[in-house]
């Protein structure tokens, strides 16, 4: 009976024993679930929602992109009318800069290129474009171009090589980059020129007119730490050129230029100097000219968050075969109305333009021998204007203008005939207007630049102009309306699309009559108008692989052969196509 109350008991107790482990294992097991410090098991998660990762409002960045192009190096060589085709005019008119915005592109870009076209008019094209990328910090490659056309009319040729190479070496302190060219163009004067019934064409031989140019440029900058508010930033170029044509006319010119800035903090003190040396010598000696020009210009600039203020003068001095020395003032305000939306700028200067024989003849290629060289003077030019960007897909400009101009140069036709001293009516005297009272030139200028999607980008410019002169009864050859329009199209990955539009309204020239043996008809002279005209231009190219592709271009798509110059008609309707290899 004891035997089995002891058998009992230890029944009962190893029960007990039992019953308490597993009380304790599950109070245990509570615990970690419900103690936050400890962490969770493998077998204690519960999956509430998917992981979504949200920005807060407050530090997503509203700041548009720097769409900045940086290819700097890469030169723009167009194809069509080899004539040149700008229209800005001579007249101290400056470019509108407005921020360029970079189109689509799908396929990595490459430097080097290689193109050929051939078109209609005897059109021949080649190009070719060959840059070192091997180094980060060194750049270097040459450039050559050919193009060529010959139209209808006798002696309506042109030509056109240019051949280079060009450097750029980025060091810690500073950066050196320069270029070495070759610039040859040839023509003919072909002017279409008739004695006074308007049956019998004067200019039967046309005279050929060949330009070469041999220039150089060099520069070296600073690289400035925009962090530094006491930075100091400074640069050096040189520039220098031998330029001739083909009638033993030739200009020799030799530039040093500069700046020095010293930031301090709200406001900068600096300066730009320059000095040019022109030598223009003549078939007649009597029309050789030395042409020198120093200029200093010392400023002190202010600027805040919204407001950009610089006040400066002008200081030349005129030294060689004539010597003057003028004081202008430069002052320029820029404030911002609504931060990057729409600022206010407005300004008062003046400057002395320096005359030379390369500049009038890459404007105007029928230059009669012996051009008259003079600078201009501005003596007073007063602006004002509103630009700004609406993010980074519109850009705009608007700038009015007053100028008081002491020797604007216009092209006029020449007053005498083919057997008086060489001169030839299809040819251009450089007159200048001003001498006796200031020409007045008022004006508009406007640019506007719209992205309207990845796909499609738009731009253009307009310029209206209005001359009060002294001297000539018109502005020989000057439009008072001009308008360039540009589109690009990105149809496809492989699909391009650009156009160009180029108009200008009505111009005037000075021309006089000539009987049958080609003499000058005494007082015969009389002001006609050259009808306005527009050029449109278009081109597209297919890329058949990435490397790959083929291009056309169409020139003058209207085909009306509308004259820049009194008796020279353009080329009509041209097509150029080829192949073109990336690499």
């Amino acid at each position: 009976m004891k035997k089995l109350q002891n058998r009992n008991v230890k029944k009962y107790t190893l029960a007990a024993l039992l019953m308490g482990v597993g009380l304790n294992s599950f109070a245990q097991e509570t615990g970690k679930k419900n103690d936050p410090e400890k962490p969770v098991t493998i077998d204690s998660f519960d999956v509430v929602r998917d992981y979504k990762p949200i920005l807060a409002d407050a530090v997503k960045i509203r700041r548009s992109p720097d769409m900045t192009n940086k290819r700097e190096y890469q030169p723009k060589l167009s194809y069509g009318n080899i004539i040149d085709k700008k229209l800005d005019i001579n007249t101290g008119l400056k470019q509108l800069n407005v921020q360029e915005i970079p189109f689509a592109q799908p396929f990595e870009q490459s430097s080097n290129y290689v193109k050929f076209g051939i078109g209609n008019y005897n059109s021949i094209l080649g190009e070719a474009y060959l840059a070192s990328e091997q180094f980060e910090n060194t750049r270097f490659g040459l450039f050559a171009k050919h193009l060529s056309q010959k139209g209808k009319i006798d002696g309506q040729k042109f030509s056109t090589q240019d051949i280079g190479i060009f450097g750029r070496r980025v060091l810690d302190a500073v950066t050196v980059k320069g270029t070495l060219g070759y610039n040859r163009y040839g023509t003919n004067f072909y002017g279409q020129t008739f004695d006074q019934p308007g049956t019998t064409l004067l200019n039967t031989s046309p005279d050929k007119q060949t330009f070469t140019d041999i220039y150089l440029n060099g520069e070296l900058a600073s690289n400035v730490d925009p962090k530094n508010e006491q930075s100091l930033s400074y640069s050096a170029k040189v520039d220098g050129y031998l330029f001739k044509d083909a009638y033993k006319a030739k200009e020799n010119s030799f530039a040093l230029s500069g700046y020095l800035n010293k930031r301090m903090s709200a406001f900068n003190v600096g300066a730009n100097l320059s000095v040019t040396m022109n030598d223009v010598k003549n078939e007649n000696d009597t029309a050789n000219v030395k042409n020198n020009l120093f200029l200093i210009n010392p400023y002190i600039r202010f600027k805040g968050d919204n407001y950009n203020v610089t006040l400066g003068a002008n200081l030349t001095s005129e030294f060689g075969d004539e010597s003057r020395f003028n004081v202008f003032p430069s002052v320029e305000a820029d404030f911002s109305l609504a931060p990057e939306y729409i600022s206010l700028f407005a300004g008062v200067n003046g400057n002395v333009r320096q005359a030379s024989f390369r500049n009038f003849a890459k404007e105007n290629p029928y230059l009669a021998p012996n051009v008259r060289i003079a600078n201009s003077i501005e003596k007073l030019n007063v602006y004002g204007g509103l630009k700004g960007n609406a993010g980074a897909t519109f850009g705009y400009k608007v700038k009015v203008f007053y100028k008081q101009i002491e020797g604007l140069p216009l092209f006029k036709n020449s007053a005498f005939g083919s057997g008086q001293d060489g001169y030839i009516p299809w040819a251009f005297d450089v007159v200048y207007d001003g001498q006796i009272n200031k020409a007045k030139h008022m004006g508009l200028e406007g640019e506007i630049n719209v992205r309207l999607s990845q796909l499609v980008n738009l731009g253009g410019k307009v310029y209206i102009d209005d001359y009060n002169l002294s001297d000539e009864e018109e502005a020989w050859g000057l439009p008072k309306f001009r308008l360039q329009a540009n589109a690009r199209f990105n149809i496809s990955d492989k699909f391009f699309v650009d156009a160009e539009l180029s108009s200008q309204g009505n111009t005037y020239a000075y021309v006089y009559d000539y009987s049958t043996d080609g003499n000058r008809i005494a007082d015969s002279g009389h002001k006609v108008t050259i009808a306005s005209f527009a050029d449109l231009n278009a081109g597209a190219e297919y890329r058949i692989k990435k490397q790959f592709g083929v291009f056309v271009k169409a020139n003058n798509i209207f085909g009306k052969e509308y004259q820049r110059y009194m008796y020279y008609p353009r080329l009509g309707f041209n097509v150029i196509g080829g192949l073109n290899y990336s690499f």
